[in-house]
């Protein structure tokens, strides 16, 4: 079964990650899954949360946000509305927990990194995207953090990367477009470590139930295509030349 932009159901988007991308954050790159682009950059902070104050224990978090005209229709900034949407609220929450899920907090000091990930252009699986984006930008600015001496060492404990699955007309398909996650019967986003374990797993049933048989599918497939993700990730850092966690 061939797509609607040719590729085969078990088929990645062309995914190009270009590192560097801005010239004063701590780490930054822009990701482009098909036409879904998002810059993902990190940036050191000498504060915690409250809640960590006199911890000892650093913080990873995200902030998400979509330029008005990345999709086809202009999108009203937060900033206008005077409110976080629920949806980007959503969105940022998921990074946050995905990069703090592989990295050692506890090496980081009393310090925040804060990973802003801005949708330039949004055809689909922006946030699997900014995911597996951001999980570069973070190792980026640790390393600088290394050789600055701000950290002992990569305290990255294994990378993450994230990506979508769904049904379509009755076929499993990886890594949807906007026009397949519009019409899916189910949708999947799966994050995973390069370990293999998960981080989270979204599954929704848009029009019918699917069965346990289906949804160990979507994971087998899903496993599948973060791990060449996981491939680019790192072909990326080698050419950055920094050494992995």
């Amino acid at each position: 079964m061939k797509r609607i932009d040719g590729r085969n159901w078990n088929e990645l988007r062309p995914v190009k990650i270009t590192p560097g991308f801005q010239s004063f954050a701590e780490g930054s790159v822009v990701i482009e899954v098909g036409k879904t682009m998002v810059v993902c950059s990190a940036t050191v902070e000498d504060r915690v949360p409250p809640f960590l104050r006199g911890s000892g224990t650093g913080w990873v978090t995200a902030e998400y946000s979509m330029l008005p005209r990345a999709t086809s229709q202009r999108t009203v900034r937060d900033s206008v509305t005077g409110h976080i949407s629920g949806r980007n609220q959503e969105i940022q929450r998921l990074i946050g927990r995905s990069l703090r899920a592989v990295t050692d907090l506890s090496q980081l000091g009393e310090r925040s990194i804060i990973l802003d990930c801005d949708v330039l252009q949004a055809d689909g699986g922006t946030r699997t995207a900014a995911i597996t984006g951001a999980y570069i930008a973070l190792h980026q600015a640790i390393y600088n953090m290394s050789r600055m001496g701000l950290a002992a060492n990569m305290f990255l404990k294994q990378a993450v990367a994230d990506t979508s699955v769904g049904i379509c007309k009755g076929r499993i398909l990886l890594d949807l477009n906007y026009d397949e996650d519009a019409t899916a019967e189910v949708d999947f986003n799966v994050i995973m470590t390069s370990n293999g374990d998960l981080v989270e797993v979204q599954g929704t049933a848009e029009t019918r139930p699917f069965s346990r048989a289906h949804m160990d599918e979507i994971l087998n497939l899903a496993e599948a295509g973060i791990k060449e993700l996981f491939d680019i990730q790192q072909s990326v850092i080698r050419e950055m030349g920094i050494s992995l966690p």
